[in-house]
Parts: C-alpha cells; sequence; structure tokens
C-alpha cells in the first residue's frame, strides 16, 4: 500500500502535525525524513526493515555506504539520514552547564549517547554549585581505569578551581557491562574520603554501559 493510499490519519506527515513529533514511532520519523518508497514497498515499510536489521541505535552510527545498499533508500536519502543522525549526536553532545543535576538518571540522560561507544575508557568529573547546578566538566585520564592513576588530587584540583560545592564522577565501560571493578570501588572511595576531608560533596560515581548503566549512590545496576 503507498502511503497515499493510507488514510490521512494514520499518514506519518499529517500525524506529525497534528499529534506532534512525541507521538510517532521511530518507523514513522525515519519515513518523514527518507520521504518516499518505491513500487515494491512504502517508506514506512522500508523505514521498519531499517530499524529490524540495525535497530535504533545502529543505524545511527550506519554509513551513507552501507544505508545506500538498502533497497529503497539510495545515496541521496542515506545522506539524509546520516547527517540527521549526526546533527542529533552533536547536539547530544553539548555539555548541559547551568542544568540541575538532581539524580544519577539526570547524568545518564546527558552522557549515555556521548560516551557508550567509545572504544577506551573516558574517567570525567561534574562540578555542581550549591543548588546543584552543572558550572563546569573536566575530562580526567582516557584509557584503561587504574586505581593509580585516577588521584583525588586531579578531581578536587578541578573542584577547588571552579569553586565546587559538590562533585560527581563517571567513566563507561567500553565491554558494555556497567557492573564495577575492584579498581572502580578503590577509587570511588578514595575521592569519597577526600571530598570529606576538603568539605566538597561527592555526590556519586556513575558508570555507562551499553545499554544499562551503575550508580555507587544506588549501588545497583539500572537501566
Amino acid at each position: 500500500m503507498k502511503i497515499t493510499e493510507m488514510s490521512l490519519e494514520n499518514r506519518p506527515r499529517e500525524r506529525l502535525e497534528r499529534e506532534g513529533s512525541r507521538s510517532l514511532s521511530d518507523a514513522e520519523l525515519i519515513a518523514i525524513i527518507l520521504k518516499s518508497g518505491t513500487k515494491k514497498e512504502n517508506v514506512l515499510e522500508i523505514s521498519h526493515k531499517l530499524l529490524a536489521k540495525y535497530g535504533t541505535q545502529g543505524l545511527i552510527h550506519c554509513s551513507v555506504q552501507e544505508l545506500a545498499e538498502e533497497y529503497g533508500v539510495g545515496k541521496a536519502k542515506s545522506c539524509q539520514l546520516v547527517a540527521l543522525c549526526e546533527f542529533a549526536k552533536r547536539l547530544s553532545f553539548h555539555s548541559p552547564e547551568k542544568q540541575v543535576i538532581k539524580e544519577a538518571q539526570d547524568v545518564v540522560n546527558f552522557y549515555q549517547l556521548k560516551l557508550r561507544d567509545l572504544q577506551k575508557e573516558h574517567f570525567l568529573a561534574l562540578y555542581l554549585d550549591t543548588k546543584h547546578k552543572l558550572i563546569a566538566e573536566e575530562i580526567i585520564t582516557v584509557g584503561i581505569l587504574n586505581a593509580s592513576l585516577i588521584h583525588p588530587r586531579e578531581v578536587f584540583h578541578a573542584a577547588i578551581k571552579h569553586l565546587a560545592k559538590a562533585v560527581i564522577v563517571l567513566h563507561n565501560h567500553p565491554s558494555g557491562d556497567p557492573e564495577p571493578s575492584k579498581e572502580d570501588l578503590l577509587v570511588t572511595k578514595k575521592l569519597e574520603k577526600t571530598g570529606e576531608i576538603l568539605g566538597i560533596d561527592f555526590l556519586d560515581h556513575i558508570i555507562i554501559g551499553k545499554e544499562t548503566w551503575w550508580s555507587w549512590r544506588e549501588s545497583r545496576v539500572l537501566s
């Protein structure tokens, strides 16, 4: 069935205008980007096939060449889709300065897409004011996380420089499993103790996995 043969109330573009973007499925959003299908399949059917093959996260990381080989997509449409996915990733990478961090989920919302697919461990520190607004972000180290490399001095020197009242640290596990290692727990204990000495609140240590994350404050893996 062609999109034009669908009832107006079920067409993606008309639903977008009438109900807003949040009401649309992933396939409907992709269909709007691709605009048209082929003689054999409408654009919504092609969108469903793309999602079935790559998944939402996989689609974000597809190249123009990969998508161009898919039936009904072609080079022009694949360029549109890849460009939009890249723009979405860049938007998510902007540091959420001045945002209030109320809980670990707020941090995950800002940083999971940024960190989840990195091939090396990135250890970051977030610095907050008295109202828990984010005032600065620092990359402390890149590479294999080792308790001897993450010295509290590095984390709290920046906290003093930024006049921060609280600190949250986070890092990714390239394996995709956010369960903390012995090194992770040792680093956390050192940072907590240093924060107590300096009078700077150490709020949390968050580990980002592929689909889930771990919070020291929660002491469990969350999704």
